[in-house]
């Protein structure tokens, strides 16, 4: 690996920690000070899934904006505009204004989001790139129990709290300047972009695609929820809380050691998609562990940590089968639909666990759950596994 692609991935995993542990404080900061406002549940609710209807604003324009600044300039904009937005928080307390703010940081932050995945990509050598894309997501991981224990150290009404999160940034915008500049991409001109580009993608990618949205599933939507799940079950609040970091260690843990794996495959792309059908399996059968649950409480937590490891994993090897196979515009293209389309399966299955949990929890829910991974498990079983031999490990 070349000096510019060490530093460029050195420069990417530096300026993801500071950044990511400031959006992972900025987050549930933002949502205890909206609740010691007196604002309610629906309101606080709404404030949070602006994120992802941010992220879902952007991603299809992500290529188009890539291709008119260039990738550097359009990172240097992903990561400057969220210090605007905070020193915004720290001005008003305007409901309406804090709405548009946080619309802004997570349109950034979903931009930032592609920009960074195809970046790793970019540099990565191809004999050392599932590994350094498992680093990434568990460095993600990281930052997602980093981020929210600084706030509880620190505590909601410290005074402070705003302005760690906006050093944060800061520090974050400053690694962005370490990326080497970039040759201009070979498919500037010719690459598809904006919605024509999305819809080649997902033609070009189908099964990728919905591998993206089955890891989003399981691994963001219903681990947001399964504190609801564990408190209809009878579970403690503390225990019910406990559940979101048995999910996240789960596909924090396991990510490396799944790149390391699919580094050594002899047939990557054969490999990459029977890992995936292996995957898929394991969070069927999680899911039809559901119907028991009932019956057998303790069963919560090891189908948690399915939830976590296998979903995360399968979001692992989709970036990788993308960044194996493109550059340029094109793989900013691809990385945009596979985040859209992973954020797509955490919304659908974050809006309805709840109404799930609600009407049939023993029966419904699980069923549901099944339903979506016995449909990845054929996609994938039909789709293209090239022909009947295993996939050899050197």
């Amino acid at each position: 690996m070349g000096q510019p692609s060490q530093r460029g991935l050195l420069a990417v995993f530096g300026s993801t920690l500071f950044q990511l542990v400031g959006i992972f404080m900025l987050s549930p900061l933002l949502l205890l000070m909206l609740k010691q406002a007196g604002v309610s549940n629906t309101v606080a609710g709404l404030f949070a899934a602006t994120t992802w209807l941010g992220i879902f604003i952007i991603t299809p324009f992500a290529s188009g904006l890539v291709r008119w600044l260039g990738r550097r300039r359009a990172l240097w904009l992903a990561s400057g505009l969220p210090l605007f937005t905070v020193c915004g928080f720290l001005v008003t307390r305007s409901l309406a204004v804090w709405f548009v703010l946080e619309l802004l940081a997570s349109m950034a932050g979903g931009l930032r989001w592609v920009l960074a995945e195809s970046f790793i990509a970019e540099f990565a050598p191809a004999q050392q790139r599932g590994r350094l894309i498992g680093a990434y997501a568990t460095l993600i991981g990281l930052t997602m129990v980093i981020g929210p224990a600084l706030v509880a150290w620190m505590g909601v009404d410290s005074p402070h709290g705003l302005w760690a999160v906006l050093v944060m940034l800061i520090l974050g915008f400053c690694w962005t300047f370490l990326i080497p500049r970039t040759p201009v991409a070979h498919d500037v001109e010719s690459a598809r972009v904006g919605l024509h580009g999305l819809w080649h993608a997902i033609a070009a990618h189908p099964v990728v695609m919905l591998a993206g949205f089955v890891a989003g599933f399981f691994e963001l939507g219903l681990g947001s929820v399964l504190p609801l799940y564990g408190l209809s079950l009878g579970l403690a609040t503390g225990a019910a809380a406990l559940l979101l970091s048995v999910s996240g260690a789960g596909g924090t843990v396991c990510a490396i050691p799944a790149g390391m794996v699919a580094d050594r495959f002899v047939d990557p792309a054969r490999g990459r998609r029977r890992f995936m059908l292996c995957l898929v399996a394991m969070l069927a059968v999680a899911a039809a562990a559901g119907f028991v649950v009932p019956t057998w409480p303790a069963l919560l937590w090891p189908i948690a940590l399915v939830w976590g490891a296998a979903g995360g994993t399968l979001y692992t090897l989709t970036m990788l089968d993308i960044g194996s196979r493109e550059r340029g515009i094109t793989l900013v293209n691809s990385t945009s639909v596979l985040v859209l389309t992973y954020t797509l399966g955490a919304l659908v299955a974050s809006s309805c666990a709840g109404a799930l949990l609600d009407w049939s929890p023993s029966l419904l829910f699980p069923g549901v759950l099944l339903a979506v991974a016995l449909l990845g498990l054929w996609v994938l079983w039909r789709s293209g596994l090239p022909d009947q031999g295993r996939p050899t490990i050197s």
